[in-house]
């Protein structure tokens, strides 16, 4: 199996293109970001996408290419009916060791790629988060040009009701005492346009309506037009807010740098980076991100990815390199939660060699994954086999934040997720923590940080939702189905 290297998803990935079942032969893969969405050719044979023949491919994928092959599993194809279980049991080792919690995983390929270069989707336009104490569901963030905020849902909306009619509305709360965070995914349907349903909820002014929301097909903006980009004052001082909702879509990348050059031209040295929800994406967006924050660094070390010893030829040193509108950040302060994972993590990893003490972690600890996925396509079945199969480390080789970025970044401050603001306001719990932080005011250290070792857990949760969810919790959890849709494994809780 010869691969060749391109640009996709969950910070760095590989593709090939037709490779047979249980065969080596594979045909010039695609270069770039996926280049459109594909059609299968020629047309598959039921045995040529039986699951059977998926098993071949996903086994020598894993067999060649996992990161951790002594901790691969040997399964009875017969007691599993799907892919997706089949990959889970055999990484079940890795798992147990927190190596790899539901990382490796299929996805279709045309979904993914049409996520990757334009950002399509398809729902409401809404990311969930839910208190699975209190079992009630909120709305924490809501995308420009969706169904969702057009009807009124933004953050800070709660929902109390759901049905596919007025009659047959059930609430959030029985939803949740009858099948718990899955019970209410379910009840939301699935992300295929034209699925309506009836939300009975609370607009952000505290208005209860019922509407009947239908979900559509939208564009992810990476970047807010609302508040994805500020500049803020802390008395004389002007700090550059940057609230980056995701890494896959590729043109994240300009869509950063555009903010760059409003931070460059105003004079910003100190920044917040706000990944409170970003699950990953493109390690060229993370590329970019780095070099835009490396004005007097071209050609140092941002970043190394490290794969088994028996490919370690396809290791990579990243280096930074020229932007125009880069800065030389003085200070940064970057807002996590538990749903912060990946490409976002790798970003925050890369700045501790530069910054040192001058960076903080803020909000809550991040996910803890400091490993990425590689994507390897059977294209004539649609199916993309994301396995982990490198690691990331920083210009001084630290990497393994199984357990979070707290444990690694020099300080930290524990803030809430205050969804009663908007983002960008810089009264908002976390943000007005990271301001704090900036100014040399102090803050209470996260949990599980060297500052404060105590680590709490998700009582009541088991499986992938549990496995998902970072070891610092936040008060609530993003809402997430038991086998995400490709935009929902990068943007956790968006439905």
């Amino acid at each position: 199996m010869k691969p060749a290297r391109t640009a996709l998803s969950l910070v760095l990935a590989l593709q090939l293109a037709a490779c047979g079942g249980g065969g080596g032969s594979s045909s010039a893969p695609p270069t770039g970001g996926g280049g459109g969405t594909p059609t299968p050719s020629p047309t598959p044979t039921p045995a040529a996408c039986s699951l059977s023949a998926q098993q071949d491919f996903a086994d020598q994928v894993l067999n060649e290419w996992y990161l951790f092959p002594d901790l691969l599993a040997t399964v009875n194809r017969n007691s599993v009916t799907n892919l997706d279980d089949y990959l889970d049991a055999r990484v079940a080792p890795a798992r147990a060791q927190n190596r790899d919690r539901f990382f490796t995983f299929a996805t279709s390929i045309a979904e993914e790629n049409a996520l990757i270069n334009s950002g399509a989707s398809a729902g409401f336009g809404v990311r969930l988060s839910y208190d699975n104490t209190a079992r009630r569901l909120f709305v924490v963030e809501a995308y420009e040009g969706a169904p969702g905020l057009a009807a009124g849902l933004d953050r800070g909306s709660e929902i109390l009701a759901i049905g596919t009619t007025a009659s047959n509305l059930q609430t959030v709360s029985s939803l949740f005492a009858s099948g718990g965070s899955q019970a209410v995914a379910n009840a939301l349907g699935p992300s295929t346009p034209g699925t309506a349903r009836v939300l009975r909820f609370t607009r952000p002014d505290g208005a209860i309506v019922e509407q009947t929301v239908a979900k559509t097909e939208f564009s992810i903006t990476p970047v807010s037009s609302r508040y994805g980009a500020l500049v803020l004052t802390d008395g004389a001082r002007k700090i550059g807010y940057i609230n980056l909702r995701t890494f896959i879509v590729s043109d994240a990348a300009n869509q950063l740098r555009s903010a760059f050059a409003t931070f460059s031209a105003q004079g910003v040295r100190e920044l917040i980076i706000d990944l409170r929800y970003n699950g990953g994406g493109l390690v060229s967006v993370a590329d970019t991100f780095g070099d835009l924050m490396g004005q007097g660094r071209v050609g140092q070390v941002w970043s190394r990815t490290v794969l088994r010893p028996s490919k370690s030829s396809e290791n990579e040193t990243r280096q930074f390199r020229t932007e125009a509108n880069a800065i030389a950040p003085t200070k940064v302060a970057v807002i996590t939660t538990g749903a912060s994972a990946s490409a976002s993590e790798l970003v925050t990893n890369s700045l501790i060699p530069y910054l040192g003490n001058n960076l903080a972690l803020v909000g809550a600890n991040s996910f803890g994954k400091p490993v990425g996925q590689f994507g390897f396509d059977l294209a004539a079945c649609d199916l993309r086999v994301r396995a982990v199969a490198f690691k990331t480390v920083n210009a001084n080789n630290q990497g393994d934040y199984f357990t979070g970025l707290a444990s690694v970044v020099p300080n930290t401050c524990r803030a809430g997720d205050d969804i009663s603001r908007p983002l960008g306001d810089p009264r908002e719990a976390s943000i007005a923590a990271a301001l704090d932080f900036l100014a040399g005011r102090a803050c209470t250290p996260i949990a599980g940080s060297g500052q404060d070792n105590a680590v709490s857990t998700a009582p009541g949760l088991t499986g992938p939702q549990a496995a998902r969810i970072g070891l610092d919790l936040p008060d609530r959890l993003p809402l997430q189905p038991k086998r995400p849709a490709p935009a929902q494994h990068e943007l956790p809780g968006l439905f």
